[in-house]
């Protein structure tokens, strides 16, 4: 009954964690996080991202006998499977010196076992990555699996280091199971709040480049003789449909006179926005 309690509690704390995780997502923040980069802006904010979920993972926790049951291996494993070894490395160094920080039987063996799993995400992102995987990187069954592996190491890790042994022995038979059961699913849940906003990305990213083809088909041709007042008129009444959605003469009027008072054309971007603001899409 005691575990049973004890799941219900991390349960409830992992909530708050993932609560934040959907308002965070309704951000710009996690849109580099929906691919697999290399670019270096884009892991340092992984790192700094889930260095924050790492933490709160520690805070969020329930503190039981001179240790704390936790979430904290979400932040560790997701960091390193969604911004590889180096990141992973670095999110769980930066998780294990704030839980070593607060002191307890099992500061060390939290430390290292922290570090461990931020690698073990990240070993798992370059496997997947160099067989041509990466769409597995985003799996939540991926970060479900890798997260339990974790806390199983963890686990182990705690008896390894931890002592005297009898009371690490004691907390391993009392946390182990909720902690793995609320890791595990935490980390699934948190990958599918990703993959929906990814999904949300894609959907408005394919209707734009539809608009973009569109566009492109009804003007082919107009803007040979270049982009000025009279080919922005003609490039709203080419699409067969401004004409008929509410507002497309204004829009029409509103794109020739953008650039009438310009004394240098516009830029291909410019363009581009302009003919697709045009016609309305």
């Amino acid at each position: 009954m005691y575990e049973f309690d004890l799941v219900l509690l991390l349960l409830q704390q992992m909530c708050v964690f993932l609560v934040i995780a959907w308002l965070m997502s309704k951000t710009r923040l996690f849109i580099p996080l929906m691919q697999v980069t290399v670019r270096l802006p884009h892991k340092l904010l992984c790192y700094v991202t889930f260095s924050i979920f790492c933490i709160m993972g520690t805070y969020f926790g329930l503190h039981i006998e001179d240790s704390i049951a936790n979430t904290r291996a979400i932040g560790a494993v997701m960091g390193g499977l969604l911004g590889g070894p180096v990141v992973g490395r670095l999110v769980g160094l930066t998780g294990g010196l704030h839980r070593y920080s607060l002191g307890g039987m099992t500061a060390l063996s939290c430390m290292v076992s922290t570090i461990v799993e931020g690698l073990l995400g990240g070993l798992v992102h370059s496997v997947l990555v160099k067989r041509g995987r990466p769409d597995k990187v985003f799996s939540p069954l991926t970060a479900g699996a890798i997260t339990f592996v974790a806390e199983l190491v963890q686990m182990m890790i705690i008896l390894l280091i931890a002592r005297p042994f009898q009371d690490a022995l004691h907390l391993v038979q009392s946390i182990a199971a909720p902690m793995m059961v609320t890791n595990t699913v935490g980390a699934a849940l948190f990958m599918r709040i990703l993959l929906d906003k990814r999904a949300m990305f894609e959907k408005y990213t394919s209707a734009f480049s539809a608009t973009a083809l569109k566009v492109a088909a009804s003007t082919e041709g107009i803007l040979r003789q270049g982009f000025n007042e009279e080919n922005s008129m003609k490039v709203a009444g080419a699409d067969p449909g401004a004409g008929h959605r509410r507002g497309g003469d204004h829009r029409s009027r509103q794109a020739a006179g953008v650039y009438r008072h310009r004394r240098r054309p516009p830029s291909a971007g410019q363009a581009y926005f302009l003919l697709v603001y045009a016609t309305g899409d």
